[in-house]
């Protein structure tokens, strides 16, 4: 039987977890309820007065908590960390009257929500917050992370950090028909939501078909990670959506040390963005020469990705140094 610790919380909900060490988290984000899963350190060696360390994790585009990030946790929490990871409001199993739409300003809202809620957790010190992010929470956690001092480190994994450079990128990889009519899908959304609901597209699908992700094997690499929770559709808005994101601005006002990892040849997250956001962040860096999944469990790069986070993490946050 698994623990359930209620943050704020209404009535049960499916068992999200995959270990029997995990257990369920709930809590209020813009007067909706996030699910989480809060898979507790294994050991105390990063344990200071205040109790241990924490990390907030969450996905990409639409992604769920069930679909790959698990295995994350797991293996931080090896290495002495907790961690809450969570699904948005309107995706996985998480609450939302507006399902599968993508929201920048309300995933920010549900991220610093799940920062309050992590902080909470028992035995954890809520001044020793971790912020971890893939993809577009990659660029999330550059934004939340800004101007507070209770973050310890941030983890920042092939994130988005410019819209418009991504748009770049897509041009490069793309026809000009497919990106018009994504940019048609869009608008007809934006337009008609209030009235039919809005335009839903695949979040992947094959190159040339209608989807928010159709270069050749996003559609093998994303569906082979899918959980139980993952719908592959998405609010075609999204396009809209995410063309003015530039949350690698904020990366200055990151205080804390920060470690951004960067897939080489990432045909969806341009490298060059992350890599500049990295210097306004005075960042520790990481680069392996591969394509935007390729840091996945059960694939080429996982293994060393999830090292490299555990030895920043650790070196930073054993009770003493400046971080921990």
């Amino acid at each position: 039987m698994t623990d359930t610790t209620t943050v704020t919380t209404a009535s049960a909900a499916p068992d999200t977890t995959a270990s029997p060490g995990h257990r369920e988290v709930r809590f209020a984000s813009g007067g909706e309820e996030c699910v989480a899963t809060h898979v507790p350190a294994a050991h105390d060696g990063l344990a200071g007065a205040a109790g241990r360390p924490v990390v907030v994790m969450a996905h990409g585009l639409a992604g769920t908590v069930d679909s790959g990030l698990l295995p994350f946790a797991d293996g931080l929490a090896a290495a002495g960390l907790d961690v809450l990871a969570f699904d948005y409001r309107g995706f996985g199993l998480s609450g939302g009257r507006t399902r599968q739409r993508v929201s920048v300003a309300d995933q920010l809202e549900d991220y610093r929500a799940a920062a309050q809620a992590a902080a909470g957790l028992p035995g954890v010190d809520g001044r020793r917050l971790v912020l971890w992010g893939v993809s577009l929470a990659g660029g999330h956690v550059l934004a939340v992370a800004a101007g507070r001092d209770d973050v310890a480190a941030v983890v920042s994994l092939t994130p988005l950090v410019d819209g418009a450079a991504a748009g770049r990128l897509a041009l490069r990889h793309h026809s000009a028909l497919t990106l018009g009519r994504s940019t048609v899908d869009g608008v007809r959304s934006r337009l008609l939501a209030s009235r039919r609901g809005p335009v839903m597209v695949p979040v992947v699908a094959e190159p040339g078909q209608q989807g928010a992700l159709t270069l050749a094997g996003c559609k093998d690499d994303y569906l082979a990670l899918a959980g139980p929770s993952f719908r592959n559709e998405v609010d075609a808005a999204v396009a809209l959506e995410l063309g003015g994101h530039r949350p690698g601005k904020r990366a200055a006002e990151v205080t804390c040390p920060l470690l951004v990892q960067i897939e080489d040849f990432d045909r969806l997250a341009p490298p060059h963005a992350a890599a500049k956001a990295a210097v306004k962040g005075r960042a520790e860096v990481r680069h392996y020469p591969g394509d935007h999944f390729d840091v996945w469990p059960g694939k080429a790069h996982f293994d060393a990705v999830l090292a490299h986070q555990v030895h920043f993490l650790t070196r930073h946050l054993v009770p003493g140094t400046a971080a921990g």
